[in-house]
């Protein structure tokens, strides 16, 4: 028996089998294509799962280089720019790189921490009991059973585990645009070395930033040198429907419509899939549990909606940064009762903001002379450097704090990100990042402070116990969890302190007089 089955190889099934593994949990993979798809899907990450990704060394796996990331100093909210310069210790960040190639780290990063990954392999059914789940599968080899202690399906937008659970996926479909895409070369002169094009009639546009013209939205990303994703959005079209392949001209004309001109389309370099779809309407919907018994639902299985902004890799994987630790605590029988009905409570609301703020975003895209002033007003808002902060901020998921867990006065880190100080420990330079490597808790004493780190010695077999020392301590010890949330601050509170070590981590494996 497993502990865990992962239903889906994509990011968020890839890092929750590399979570696990860190955690000492014995999971398996399971994915119904026999090859990884060479579909384009998201082409980087945007928002605070960067970070994140910081905190388990992903980040620099990603981006081939070493230290923090940094954010970004400019992007957009529904075509509207947001210039970030005024703020450079904000959240919005962002990480140019495939999808495909995401999966191939991942899934590279799983394999090395031992976790199978069995492709061509599609979960037929579940059962479950109130001590397993038995997972039935059709395999290359035929159909056999799988028992594990718990499920995550991971297994995208229309996630046949959510069906199979009769778990109800409300909200909107939006069918009043179409988009068409795909993969181009482009020339020069409008194609420039530094990934910008000098569209005629608009001028530079920057990569990933979309244009609203008079006749619908233009967006475009640098796959590569010499290879563009392109996209024209329109409205009021009717009797198309989706496509996965669609011809050159098609697409061609959909970006002249838009552009009101010709842009010098070339062939892509050997090998490089075109992807020339078409797609109508968008999808914002929720699922309206994430738990059934055993069984969790992380990313798109949980939540979909609009592209815009980029925020679905965000959510998802942070979902999963969630869930994780707190399933791993399940299967060792250290969890704390209720921890797992914590997934939902924390990770709802944060599914709910970014649906309101991706739909709000696609309002200000459509067309007309209505949005045209809803437009005018919003960049004058956004002329506040308030107002600037607190859109960067949503987001980047950046302007989320947990519920409470337990009761008592709170520092004002408790239940947020915690910053990422640079500490001294043992004469060395590292950051809060370093040390949450291992996916562990960690209780970082900040001001030497002997009767705080007394107060944790019942739980130094799941919680690191670190003295460091940082030039502006935001308090005198931090608490942090797995996921890099804070789950207590402050200075002398010890009881405090052990209040909230056992209602994250479980009761003490001992007391100071001796064997709990």
């Amino acid at each position: 028996m497993y502990d865990v089955v992962i239903v889906g190889a994509g990011p968020n099934g890839l890092l929750m089998a590399g979570e696990l593994a860190l955690a000492g949990v014995d999971a398996v993979v399971l994915e119904r294509l026999a090859e990884r798809s060479r579909k384009p899907k998201a082409n980087g990450l945007v928002g605070r799962v960067v970070e994140a990704l910081d905190r388990r060394g992903i980040y620099e796996l990603f981006s081939g280089h070493d230290g923090p990331p940094h954010p970004v100093p400019r992007f957009i909210f529904g075509a509207i720019p947001l210039d970030l310069t005024p703020f450079p210790d904000h959240s919005l960040h962002a990480l140019g790189i495939p999808q495909r190639r995401m999966e191939e780290l991942l899934e590279e990063r799983a394999g090395e921490l031992g976790v199978p990954v069995r492709r061509g392999h599609e979960v037929t059914g579940v059962r479950q009991t109130p001590d397993s789940v038995a997972v039935d599968v059709l395999g290359p080899a035929g159909p056999y059973r799988l028992d594990a202690r718990y499920l995550v399906a991971a297994d995208g937008g229309t996630s046949g585990i959510r069906k199979q659970l009769g778990i109800d996926f409300p909200g909107t479909t939006d069918t009043g645009f179409v988009s068409r895409s795909g993969r181009v070369g482009i020339a020069a002169p409008v194609a420039l070395d530094t990934g910008e094009l000098d569209v005629p009639g608009h001028g530079r546009l920057a990569p990933a930033m979309f244009l609203r013209t008079g006749t619908g939205v233009f967006a475009f990303a640098m796959v590569e040198p010499g290879c563009y994703r392109v996209s024209a959005f329109e409205w009021g079209e009717e009797g198309v429907e989706d496509a996965d392949e669609i011809p050159l001209e098609e697409l061609t004309a959909a970006l002249h419509r838009v552009l009101g001109t010709r842009l010098p389309l070339t062939p892509l370099p050997d090998g490089q899939p075109y992807d020339r779809r078409r797609h109508v309407g968008v999808n914002s919907r929720q699922a309206d549990r994430y738990r059934d018994g055993r069984v969790f639902l992380v990313g798109d299985a949980a939540h979909v909606h609009s592209a815009v902004g980029g925020p679905g890799l965000n959510l998802g994987m942070q979902d999963v940064l969630n869930l994780g630790w707190k399933l791993a605590a399940a299967v060792h029988g250290t969890a704390p009762a209720g921890l797992l009905d914590t997934y939902e409570n924390e990770r709802r609301p944060a599914g709910e903001r970014v649906i309101m703020h991706s739909r709000a975003q696609s309002a200000l895209l459509s067309p007309g002379a209505d949005i045209t002033a809803l437009r005018s007003l919003v960049t004058e808002l956004l002329a506040d450097t308030t107002a600037t902060r607190r859109i960067a901020d949503l987001m980047a998921g950046a302007d989320l704090h947990y519920p409470a867990r337990f009761d008592g006065p709170a520092h004002p880190l408790t239940r947020r990100w915690a910053p990422d100080l640079p500490l001294r420990v043992d004469g060395r330079e590292t950051r809060v990042a370093e040390l949450l490597r291992a996916a562990r808790p960690v209780l970082l004493d900040l001001a030497g402070r002997a009767d705080l780190t007394a107060a944790a010695r019942g739980w130094t077999d799941r919680v690191d116990v670190v003295t460091a020392t940082t030039p502006e301590p935001p308090a005198d010890a931090l608490l942090v969890r797995p996921d890099g949330y804070v789950a207590w601050a402050g200075e002398h509170d010890a009881d405090g302190l052990r209040q909230a070590l056992g209602a994250w981590f479980g009761a003490p494996a001992f007391s100071a007089a001796g064997v709990a």
